[in-house]
């Protein structure tokens, strides 16, 4: 951490606890990703990519290892998800749209975020000194599941999220890192512009 001592630098404090440049970076690069998610525009990968960056450095420097193992599945997930929205197909072969996932999919993305928590949380318990390990584990295992769903333009990644951000804020606030708590209090909100937005994509395509 000592080489990016300079972006730990903390120009102010909210609510009693400092804020740094990193975290300040990181919280205008994701409020812009998720935007262009909201329009359905290709940049918001790229910006997926460098964000996530910058938030791995934040929750390894807090101790937030869930969420900075998470980070680096997001850079990789956001290259295919980039990939996906370019040249990515449904089964009938057709260029991906922005539609909803069957009762079948559903289902299944549920019980894989369900089995994979407790599984995480053993693993942040037993691997790492996260003193919240389970419900680290949380919003990160929501988090791989609304980030299959985005690639793949299902409308039900907006709920997915909105419950992870949910999450988020108290978990981030635990920690204290207040911008951070901020940032995923305006995700949520946006969470629900989303799923209207793209309810509206998926019914006129």
């Amino acid at each position: 951490m000592d080489v990016f001592a300079p972006l730990l630098a903390a120009p102010f404090s909210l609510l009693g606890s400092p804020v740094t440049w990193l975290e300040l970076a990181a919280f205008v690069l994701a409020l812009w990703m998720v935007l262009a998610n909201m329009r359905v525009q290709l940049i918001a990968w790229p910006l997926a990519i460098v964000s996530s960056l910058a938030y791995l450095l934040l929750f390894a420097h807090s101790k937030l290892y869930g969420e900075a193992s998470l980070q680096i599945l997001f850079v990789i997930v956001a290259g295919w998800g980039w990939w996906q929205w370019k040249f990515g197909r449904q089964a009938d072969g057709a260029a991906l749209r922005v539609r909803r996932i069957d009762a079948r999919g559903g289902l299944a993305v549920i019980a894989a975020t369900f089995a994979a928590w407790p599984l995480l949380g053993f693993a942040l318990d037993r691997f790492t000194d996260s003193d919240v390990p389970y419900f680290d584990a949380l919003p990160t295992a929501g988090s791989i599941a609304g980030q299959w769903l985005l690639g793949r333009k299902y409308v039900e990644n907006w709920p997915v999220w909105l419950g992870v951000n949910i999450v988020s804020v108290t978990l981030f606030a635990y920690k204290g890192l207040w911008l951070t708590v901020v940032l995923y209090a305006l995700f949520a909100v946006l969470s629900v512009v989303g799923w209207r937005a793209w309810n509206q994509r998926a019914r006129t395509s």
